[in-house]
């Protein structure tokens, strides 16, 4: 029996179903049952039948799956891999902004904390940003974490008025418009997917901006053989699965999250060996009744404002 027969048949033991994001190893991809960017996972997790749900990524993902299914026990398959990201921005900024701008909506990134999801209006990924935005009453937003995306949002949605956070994530924003231009000039006529977390440079010079699951759709939909890539490289693995004869190729060398990198298949088969002894992600009652609140807004906004498009 091979290792992925291995977790398989732990899974239908421990009647488990493991949750992987693109930006885990292809191997970890491999093993996983369905794989997504964070918006597909977090609507997913609604939907399961197994009543134990492995996730192979950081921590926001497996908190905001518990959020949405507080019957199900939820585990990570590294509990210390987290986000940078999300520890930009706590609860206490979010209180702050809104007692000075009490007419501004929070939106909040969904790379962030329970707790920051608790005091939030609605939360948006960056395949659904710009829709729920644009469907919201309030013209003031106050957009938390990432002032990346909230900057590719607000050039996209001017009829509202934008708060930003001084959030980033450290992997894309370390991809710089230079590594771009050495790139292209490397490879040329390849076509650059970028990821709105990158800096605002970069997405001028690109030729498509979109989520990890965008970038994977535009390359599968259209003609070109090659192409450069500004997001993490673990989505690399589902764009040369589905494009054979393609070519991808990192912007930078640095393009990897090292929490993301911290999940092995080593750590899955081990999670579902033990999972009886396993830490599960465990929340306050009342902080889950208000964090999934705007969890679920999203799901209703996004679906009614075209869905996952």
């Amino acid at each position: 029996m091979d290792k992925y027969e291995t977790i398989d048949k732990l899974k239908r033991e421990k009647d488990a179903v493991i949750l992987a994001h693109y930006y885990v190893d292809a191997d970890v991809q491999k093993a996983a049952d369905f794989v997504g960017d964070s918006y597909a996972l977090a609507k997913k997790a609604t939907g399961v039948s197994q009543q134990n749900i492995l996730f192979a990524g950081v921590s926001f993902m497996g908190e905001s799956a518990k959020l949405l299914n507080p019957d199900k026990h939820v585990y990570m398959a590294d509990p210390c891999a987290g986000c940078k990201m999300a520890d930009m921005v706590t609860a206490e900024d979010v209180l702050d902004i809104k007692s000075r701008y009490p007419n501004a909506a929070v939106v909040c990134y969904v790379n962030s904390t329970a707790a920051v999801k608790a005091v939030s209006d609605v939360c948006v990924t960056s395949s659904n940003a710009v829709r729920v935005v644009r469907s919201l009453k309030e013209k003031q937003i106050y957009f938390i974490p990432d002032a990346h995306l909230a900057q590719f949002v607000a050039k996209e949605v001017p009829e509202k008025e934008f708060i930003f956070h001084n959030g980033y994530c450290p992997t894309h924003r370390q991809i710089t418009k230079e590594d771009l231009l050495r790139a292209k000039a490397a490879h040329p006529g390849a076509l650059t997917l970028s990821h709105p977390e990158c800096r605002e440079e970069v997405l001028a010079a690109s030729d498509f901006v979109g989520s990890t699951a965008d970038i994977i759709r535009f390359a599968r939909e259209h003609d070109a053989d090659t192409y450069l890539i500004a997001t993490e490289t673990g989505v690399f693995y589902p764009l040369t699965q589905e494009n054979p004869g393609k070519r991808f190729f990192p912007v930078q060398a640095e393009q990897l999250c090292p929490d993301m990198k911290l999940v092995s298949l080593q750590k899955l088969k081990s999670v579902l060996e033990h999972l009886d002894e396993q830490p599960e992600i465990i929340l306050d009652q009342a902080l889950m009744e208000q964090a999934k609140k705007p969890l679920e807004r999203m799901l209703l906004l996004a679906e009614s404002n075209g869905g996952n498009k």
